[in-house]
């Protein structure tokens, strides 16, 4: 009977002993899941200096603290708050002593009273900017300044981190690339120097400085998830993406913050999240600093952007086209297709070609590409390497301004001796009796001795020139001189005939 007591209490001890290491168990993980939770409006001579010095990722100087990195990084970052005002009219009522003494006394009816303009201020949100001159120039997020309708927002207060409120000026905004600079009266401004994003690798520490909630300043940390992420539709179709992803925890009111390395420097604008709960999850994105830059500059000496135009249709460089294509590189994008009078054209790239690089950086794909064309200005001049049946080629292509693609001559002008053409528009069409989808050039001008006047009459229009829809009158020349004999189609009173022509 001992024996079997003597059992009994043993296993009861080992028992106790096993809900004690339970316990402990249970605590060690709450001690680590707690640990893992604590952790002049415009200036032509314009300049924003990019700091290309790269990263130490040896230096052990910020491994236990990065305060001395953020005390002067915050300094730069404000709260931006926007304001739309709404006029609203009312009709001011008649003093109800004077209309019983008009009924009493049988008077006229006088007049409904006096109508008043009011004005309403409607906020319409709060956000984040960062100062990247000692000027007053802070560049933030265009939605931030937007109002609902769309346009920008008639009120902007700037919050600057020593307690100043001030009123900003909007100097210009871009809705594609979701970039806006603003101007506030005041000197000598802490800054963040602006770092070259291109340099980012994926596990960099960074920060992100803004304004969450409107809760005031905040600093979050994380890493780079990822770069040059794209297709997201975050910008629309029309949109230029290309994101830094972070898990520096981004919320509502974020937007137009800064987003630093561990050298204090601007690295990308804080401007998106992915969540379905509308708080940050661990995937934030932010515009690459050195794409900011350009479109900055732009905004500040121009007050708008003008982007360049290259001409091509363009598809990714996949592992089977690489090899097909013989791309050692393994990444590029081939060009599908290339627009006659336009500047691919006009320098020599073809269809079949697969780009590598522009102006010695590499592309990866159509995005990187599009995203690096769109930093030029139109009349920049950039370097295209190309592989074309497995050399490498060097080409260098002048970009065209998207709003006048083919020059000069892009509405009217003479096409051939005695012969005045113009692009066809609404007026054009009303003048002539021209269908609505009728599109080409339509000839405005004939004189009596130029011999296309029996080819060419009054009114006719020019659908195609070498099977091609000709899109300017500079346009037209160059199809008209890529040929000793071109073969025109037009159509003239209701009747369509093709003409072989010798400019």
């Amino acid at each position: 009977m001992l024996e079997s007591i003597e059992d009994l209490r043993w296993t009861q001890s080992w028992l106790e002993y096993g809900n004690v290491m339970i316990t402990r168990i249970q605590f060690i993980r709450f001690c680590l899941v707690c640990m893992a939770v604590s952790l002049p409006l415009r200036a032509a001579d314009f300049e924003l200096p990019l700091d290309r010095s790269g990263i130490n990722r040896d230096d052990p100087k910020y491994l236990t603290s990065y305060a001395p990195v953020i005390k002067p990084a915050k300094e730069a970052v404000v709260a931006v708050h926007s304001a739309s005002i709404l006029r609203v009219y009312r009709q001011r009522g008649v003093d109800p002593r004077e209309e019983l003494l008009r009924r009493f006394f049988g008077l006229p009816q006088s007049n409904q009273g006096k109508v008043e303009e009011l004005e309403r201020r409607s906020p319409e949100g709060v956000g984040s900017g960062v100062c990247i001159s000692p000027e007053g120039y802070i560049l933030t997020n265009n939605h931030v300044i937007t109002a609902r309708d769309g346009d920008p927002a008639d009120e902007i207060l700037v919050e600057l981190n020593d307690g100043r409120e001030l009123s900003a000026q909007l100097v210009g905004r871009d809705p594609r690339s979701d970039l806006a600079v603003l101007k506030v009266d005041a000197v000598d401004l802490p800054f963040l120097p602006v770092a070259d994003s291109d340099q980012l690798e994926v596990g960099d520490v960074v920060f992100a400085i803004g304004n969450p909630m409107g809760v005031g300043l905040t600093i979050t940390q994380g890493i780079v998830s990822a770069t040059g992420r794209d297709n997201l539709s975050i910008l629309g179709e029309s949109g230029f993406e290309s994101f830094i992803q972070t898990d520096a925890p981004i919320n509502p009111g974020n937007s137009g913050g800064a987003l630093i390395d561990a050298y204090g420097r601007l690295v990308g604008i804080n401007t998106a999240i992915l969540s379905q709960s509308g708080g940050s999850i661990g995937i934030g994105f932010a515009i690459p600093s050195t794409f900011a830059r350009s479109i900055a500059i732009a905004l500040v000496r121009d007050g708008e952007v003008r982007r360049g135009l290259l001409g091509v249709n363009l598809e990714d460089l996949n592992l089977e086209y690489a090899e097909a294509f013989k791309v050692p590189e393994g990444a590029g994008v081939i060009i599908q297709s290339v627009f006659e009078g336009l500047p691919a054209a006009l320098g020599g790239l073809r269809k079949g070609d697969v780009v590598v690089a522009i102006n010695g950086l590499a592309v990866k794909n159509v995005s990187e590409l599009r995203l690096q064309i769109a930093a030029r200005p139109p009349g920049d001049s950039v370097r295209v390497r190309i592989r074309r049946a497995g050399e490498a080629l060097d080409l260098d292509i002048v970009l065209a301004d998207p709003n006048n693609p083919y020059g000069t001559g892009f509405l009217s002008g003479e096409l051939l001796d005695g012969l005045e053409v113009a692009l066809v528009d609404d007026v054009l069409r009303k003048r002539f009796g021209l269908e609505r989808e009728i599109e080409g050039l339509v000839v405005v001008g004939v004189a009596d001795n130029s011999r296309f006047a029996d080819t060419f009459p009054l009114g006719a229009v020019l659908l195609e020139i070498n099977g091609v829809s000709p899109e300017s009158v500079d346009h037209a020349r160059a199809l008209l001189e890529s040929r000793t004999t071109s073969r025109v189609y037009i159509l003239n009173q209701g009747r369509v005939r093709y003409f072989a022509i010798r400019p």
